[in-house]
Parts: C-alpha cells; sequence; structure tokens
C-alpha cells in the first residue's frame, strides 16, 4: 500500500521528506552544479527511447536548432551527446522521442583525492593469495540503494545483475524523469565502490549487484530494504552496502536486525551512519545495527572556505549548506543584512551583486535560498538563531553559492557593519584534511549503548559517477562505500575471514582523528578512525570486539565489577608476546584486571577478559570513554570503550511521522521512544497564534519502542496545525516540534 508523507517540517529549519515505517535516504544532493548563463552552452547526454535513436536524432535536428550533435552512442547507449544552450535545454527534454537529457560536467574527480587518501592506491600492488593484484577481483558487493545506471561507461562492465525491489522485476535502473523524481544516488555510490573507467573506485574490479530498493526520489519502505538484504544474501554476496536510513536511534529496528542476520550468515555488512549531526544520539538505524560497520564522514583532503573583513584578524568558518552550490567565491564582495532571508525583507534593501546575511529561522532553507536568488544576490550566508553552529539541507539543488554561520560569527557581522560600516567580505580557502564533517552523525546507540559509528571515511565533496556523467556529493552516504570497497579488498586478500575479522582489521587499522583543539575526538563521534585501507590489509594482529561497551551504571549502585572479553588473533608467521594496557587515567576506587602478558603461535588466537571494579560514586553524571591498549603486534591496536554514569541525556522521544491513512478521513502517527516514557503524547496548537487546540493522544508508563496509532472520522478543520510530541522520561522531559497538515476529504 502506498504511502503519502504529509508536510512535516523539522525544527532545526531545514526539511527532510519522511514516509511512515520509510527508510528514507540521506539527503546528499549534487552540490557541483556550475553556475551559468542561460544563454552560454552546456553538453547534455541525450537517451533516445528504445529503438527511437534516428527519430530522436532528426527531432532535436528539425525543432532545435541551435544544438550541435557531437557524438552517437549506439552500442552501449541508445543516444547522443549535444551541445546546446542552457535556454533551450527544455525544448529538448519535451520532444516525443526524448527518453531523458543528463547534464555532462567536467570536474577534477574526487575519487583521486580520496581513494589515495585511504589508502587505497598503494594496495595495487599488493597480490592476494592466488598472486592476483588486489582490486576486488571475484569479490560481489551488493548496493542496497537507488538502483544504478549499468550502462554508464566507468560501471557497465563491473555490473553482474541485481533486482529491483519497486517494480519487482529484475532492471534495477535508477528511476527515470517518467517514472517520478528521477534518482542518482546510487550510481554514485557504486562509483565509490568500484567505478572503473574514467575514475577509479576503491576495489575497482569487485562485481556489482544493484538492489532497488529505493524508488522515485529516493524513498523506499522498511519492507523493500529488508527483502533487498534477503535477496542480496540469497544471491551469495559477500559485501553489503546500504547508504539510506531513517533516525531511529535504537539497536532493534527491523533493519538493524536484519543487518545483524546477515552479518550472521556470514556477509560483511557496511551502512551509512546518517546525516543527522553533531549532536549525540543521531546516528539512526541501520546504522546502529551492532554486527554492521556503521561510517561516519571525515573531509579528504579539500579547500574549506573561511570568511573575514579586509583589515580584520577575525576568520569565520564557514560550513556548507546540503544541496546549494559549494562556496568557491574568489572577489570581495559587499553583503547586506536581510533579516530572516522573507520576500518582504528585502524590499527596501538592494541585494543585487552582493552577499545576503540572513537569520535563521521564520521560513525553511530552501524558501530563503529562493528568496535569495530572485533578489540577485551572488550568494546568502544564513546563521543561527541559537548558540552555536549548526548543519542545514534544501530539498532541491540550487546554484546559488551559500552557507551557514554561528550566531556568534553572524552577530559578529552585524556589529562590525553597524559600529565600522565595514561591508565587505573576502573569502579565504585552506587545504584542510581529517576533521569531521558537521552533518556526520554521532552515537553511541540507545539501550544497547553501543560504540557507534564504528570508523568514519570521507564523505565531503566526493565526486563520482552518476547517470549521464559524473558529480559532486557530501554525506555519509559517499563515506559507508568507501568502506564496503575497502571491505571488498580485505575479502579478495583473506577469502577464509569472517565479517567479525574484516571489521577488526578495518577498525584496528583506522587513524585516530584530532578536532580543532589537537584533542581526539570521542569514540562515539569517530569509533575508532578514519579508514586506512593499506594497513589494514598489513596488519599482524586482530583484536575483536574492536570497541566496547561497560554499560549504565547508578552512583547508588554499590562496587561492581564488569568484564567484558575479546579475541587476539595473531596473524602473522611468528610468535608474538601481547600485553593488554588498560587506560592510563586511574581514579580511586576504580581497577582494571587484565593478564599480564599472553603469548600466541602464529595464526593462532585466544579469548581475553578484562575487568573493570568501579566504585560508582567517584565518576561524575555523563559519558565517560577511553582506549585500550593491546601492544606486540607490528602496529598497537587500541580499542575505544564507553560507560556511562546515571541514565544517560539521550532525546526522549525522537522520528515523529504523520501520514494519510488507508481509508479517507484517517491518518496514522508514529514516534520513538528509545527508553521508555513515564509521560508522552502529541499536543496540536495554532501555528500563528500557538493557542492550544487539543491533544491527538496522551499515554503514561510506556514501554520503549516505536508508538504507533490510527486516527479516525478526524473532526478537525482542514489546515496546518503546530504539532509538538513530548515525552519524559527520568526527569527529562523533550520535545519534537512539526507541523501536519490535515486534508479536506
Amino acid at each position: 500500500m502506498k504511502k503519502t508523507a504529509i508536510c512535516l517540517v523539522l525544527i532545526i529549519g531545514g526539511f527532510t521528506p519522511f514516509s511512515a515505517t520509510a527508510e528514507v535516504l540521506y539527503p546528499d544532493l549534487p552540490v557541483q552544479t556550475s553556475i551559468a548563463e542561460e544563454t552560454s552552452d552546456t553538453v547534455v547526454i541525450v537517451g533516445a527511447k528504445e529503438g527511437n535513436l534516428s527519430e530522436a536524432i532528426e527531432e532535436v535536428s528539425t525543432q532545435v536548432p541551435t544544438g550541435v550533435i557531437r557524438k552517437t552512442f549506439s552500442t552501449l547507449y541508445n543516444g547522443f551527446s549535444l551541445s546546446v544552450p542552457k535556454k533551450d535545454l527544455a525544448s529538448v527534454k519535451a520532444l516525443k522521442y526524448v527518453e531523458r537529457v543528463d547534464e555532462v560536467a567536467t570536474y577534477q574527480a574526487a575519487l583521486e583525492e580520496s581513494v589515495p587518501f585511504i589508502g587505497a592506491g598503494s594496495v595495487r600492488g599488493m597480490l592476494d593469495e592466488s598472486g592476483h593484484r588486489l582490486t576486488g577481483e571475484g569479490v560481489k558487493v551488493a548496493v542496497i540503494d537507488t538502483g544504478i545506471d549499468y550502462t554508464h561507461p566507468d560501471l557497465m562492465q563491473n555490473y553482474k545483475g541485481g533486482y529491483d525491489l519497486i517494480d519487482s522485476d529484475g532492471d534495477p535502473m535508477e528511476t527515470l524523469a517518467r517514472q517520478g523524481p528521477p534518482t542518482l544516488h546510487g550510481t554514485h555510490v557504486a562509483g565509490i565502490i568500484a567505478a572503473n573507467g574514467r575514475v577509479q573506485g576503491v576495489a575497482p574490479e569487485a562485481e556489482i549487484y544493484a538492489y532497488r530498493a529505493l524508488g522515485p526520489g529516493g524513498q523506499g519502505t522498511t519492507e523493500q530494504v529488508i527483502e533487498a538484504i534477503e535477496k542480496a544474501v540469497e544471491d551469495d554476496v559477500d559485501v553489503l552496502n546500504l547508504s539510506l536510513g531513517n533516525t531511529v536511534n535504537g539497536p532493534d529496528w527491523p533493519t538493524s536486525l536484519a543487518l545483524d542476520k546477515a552479518v550472521d550468515a556470514g556477509v560483511v555488512a557496511v551502512t551509512s551512519s546518517g546525516n543527522s549531526g553533531p549532536g549525540m544520539w543521531t546516528v539512526g538505524s541501520p546504522g546502529t545495527a551492532q554486527k554492521a560497520i556503521s561510517v561516519g564522514a571525515s573531509a579528504p583532503p579539500m579547500q574549506t572556505p573561511y570568511i573575514t573583513i579586509p583589515s580584520k584578524d577575525k576568520e569565520l568558518e564557514l560550513n556548507a549548506l546540503k544541496g546549494a552550490e559549494r562556496w568557491t567565491l574568489t572577489r570581495d564582495f559587499e553583503f547586506v543584512p536581510a533579516g530572516y532571508g522573507m520576500e518582504d525583507d528585502y524590499s527596501e534593501v538592494e541585494v543585487r551583486g552582493r552577499i545576503a546575511l540572513v537569520k535563521r529561522g521564520r521560513i525553511s532553507f530552501q524558501e530563503k535560498v529562493k528568496a535569495a536568488v530572485k533578489a540577485g544576490a551572488v550568494g546568502v550566508l544564513i546563521y543561527n538563531n541559537t548558540s552555536g553552529s549548526f548543519v542545514g539541507g534544501l530539498e532541491q539543488p540550487s546554484s546559488l553559492p551559500a552557507g551557514t554561520l554561528s550566531q556568534e560569527d553572524g552577530e559578529w557581522l552585524l556589529n562590525e557593519l553597524e559600529s565600522t560600516h565595514s561591508s565587505t567580505i573576502r573569502t579565504m580557502y585552506r587545504k584542510e584534511q581529517d576533521f569531521l564533517a558537521p552533518f556526520s552523525s554521532r552515537g553511541p546507540v540507545t539501550f544497547s549503548w553501543e560504540v557507534k559509528p564504528d570508523l568514519v571515511a570521507p564523505g565531503m565533496s566526493i565526486d563520482s559517477t552518476v547517470p549521464g556523467g559524473y558529480t559532486g556529493l557530501d554525506g555519509t552516504s559517499m563515506s559507508s562505500p568507501h568502506v564496503a570497497g575497502a571491505a571488498a579488498l580485505l575479502v579478495q586478500a583473506h577469502p577464509d575471514w569472517t565479517p567479525e575479522q574484516v571489521k577488526a582489521a578495518l577498525m584496528n587499522s583506522a587513524k585516530q582523528l584530532m578536532n580543532k583543539e589537537n584533542k581526539p575526538y570521542a569514540p562515539h563521534e569517530q569509533g575508532a578512525g578514519r579508514l586506512q585501507v593499506d594497513k589494514a590489509l598489513k596488519l599482524d594482529t586482530l583484536v575483536y570486539p574492536a570497541a566496547v561497551t561497560f554499560g549504565k551504571w547508578s552512583k547508588n549502585d554499590v562496587r561492581e565489577k564488569r568484564s567484558v572479553t575479546f579475541t587476539v588473533e595473531n596473524q602473522s608467521d611468528q610468535t608474538n608476546t601481547y600485553h593488554i594496557d588498560p587506560p592510563f587515567v586511574l581514579l580511586d576506587g576504580m581497577e582494571w584486571h587484565a593478564p599480564s602478558a599472553i603469548t600466541l603461535k602464529p595464526k593462532e588466537k585466544q579469548e581475553v577478559t578484562l575487568s573493570l571494579d568501579l566504585m560508582p560514586s567517584i565518576l561524575g553524571e555523563g559519558i565517560h570513554y577511553d582506549h585500550i591498549k593491546i601492544t606486540g603486534g607490528r602496529e598497537d591496536i587500541l580499542v575505544p570503550y564507553i560507560l556511562f554514569m546515571e541514565e544517560p541525556d539521550y532525546p526522549r522521544v525522537m522520528a515523529f511521522q504523520f501520514v494519510h491513512g488507508d481509508k479517507p478521513n484517517t491518518y496514522r502517527y508514529e514516534y520513538y521512544l528509545p527508553g521508555g516514557a513515564e509521560e508522552s503524547g502529541i499536543a496540536l496548537y495554532d501555528p500563528d497564534t500557538f493557542q492550544f487546540i487539543t491533544y491527538l493522544e496522551t499515554r503514561d508508563h510506556t514501554d520503549r519502542g516505536m508508538v504507533q496509532a490510527e486516527m479516525t472520522d478526524v473532526s478537525l478543520p482542514p489546515g496546518m496545525y503546530k504539532a509538538l510530541v513530548f515525552a519524559k522520561q527520568e526527569g527529562r522531559q523533550d520535545i519534537i516540534e512539526s507541523m501536519i497538515q490535515i486534508d479536506e476529504e
């Protein structure tokens, strides 16, 4: 049954499409489209309808005389390339025999940066047990996504099949324009894993199997995703990649459980952690799956923009607005304050040829950018309306450069304008790398208190394959396939390894990243660190699990000893003696117990128990973390751990969704309670006056999990309502604010 999503505006001010029980594609939008005049020519790939290539050529030649046909493709692609003024693109798309039109852009492929950066380039000279180069040869990788364009010249030789769960057939092609909002995401992901042409993926000779579980607009249900996982496992794939997810931060969402079972069946499962950072508890399912490899996003070598006012020492870090054109301005521009960036705010200011500085709130980011474009701005800066920085995104791509600033930085610009009349902004660029993307979701996982993500990989400014060409995307969706490709290389090198050993090698060898204060990011932010596949392939020792949790403690508990058991495995050809070193920082009332040493022969492994004897009253409330060091191999291995004192500060409610029911005048809604709730419910208010209207529901003493209900015979007048979803547990109450619409039936 198709589910129709009601407009749901998130409290953060951006917009993310949802549908009930849906696995929603993280909003990774193309952001490299060039700004150009409508009269300038662009090169596009025109796909003709099947069997009508000559008719399409004739049609374009006669009805769009400004176009120049460049090359014709009839062996591997049914179409041709065309140079045409941008103003005439709509005419080409409307022609009878034209199936699709894809713009072609020329970029320096970021895979040329990110693939060598994670060490994948240096492994090409390494050999597997059969003497073949490590390229992923013979390894089957499943891409569970929006389908892929298997006619792309960089992918066609590696594409080996798959299945379409949306249309229930064997043709997992990306959604075409005639089928609904077209997609490109799966093709981009597949290129990072195994492109083998103009760009080279991490494992360029791996076999790609595509499972189209997300349809038009990148939407698919939990049912379709699980069916895709099962289908891939039945097809005996070696590695799964799922660059998708929802906002449920719990270990027992169905897709998370399905991935754990896939791992039990011998498949390496890799999934993106989500793009809801930088706050804690934002990793979503299936990135919460215990046995899967959950991947966050870090920065490859890239040019990071900073803005300043000339003659001032202060530099302001500029975060990208996802879906907008990247900030690449190279000369000075004046900036103009424009309130909240609503159309009326531009009525008395002249922003044409200038940068608009607007405040977050009141309207969506999409509306702010649209209004700035209409006013003639060359760029738009959105500063926060609360303390700190933030990450935002657009529903639809925009060619206007846009970025976000912290509240403090935005107000500094306003103060400088008022006090010194300095209205000029200068942009500087620094080559930076190995910082966490602000949008990358952080853990840990509620209830299980597991460390997630497991590691991070490049996920910013990643150019890869898309239908008809190449483009750049940001997101943990781009990080995950870097790890999936690395896993393919490990599977080729060690075909007898279990998924747990592959995961351990990737995490044991990761590089611990440092923040701007030169302190390590926390384990629930970066996991074990940034992917280094070359080091993973050279490890002579494995330690797993590669991250551990000691769970939740209470200050009222008596002194207690808790233990974790992990396996140390000697992969070398010599006998090694290993030492387990607990954290250096010890407090009175905290004791660690571990074997003083263990000696392992070549290929031998042994379970080791590490115990923490703790007096709870010595620790402050909140999260505590550090690393356990294992020495004795070629490289020291750091195993991150976490523990919590008292009930953690996770959100008491998350993942609210509101949709039409299956019958007229009915609606379904749901929200997730990660730790249960003493009180919860949904209150409706007038969105303009904020006057209370009614409760949709109230509940007492609800267990953890998803709350689902259906409204029948709705008596509310049609219109928009502000919904406050609330939950209270262990002395803390949280609220989700959203807009819902009741339609006239």
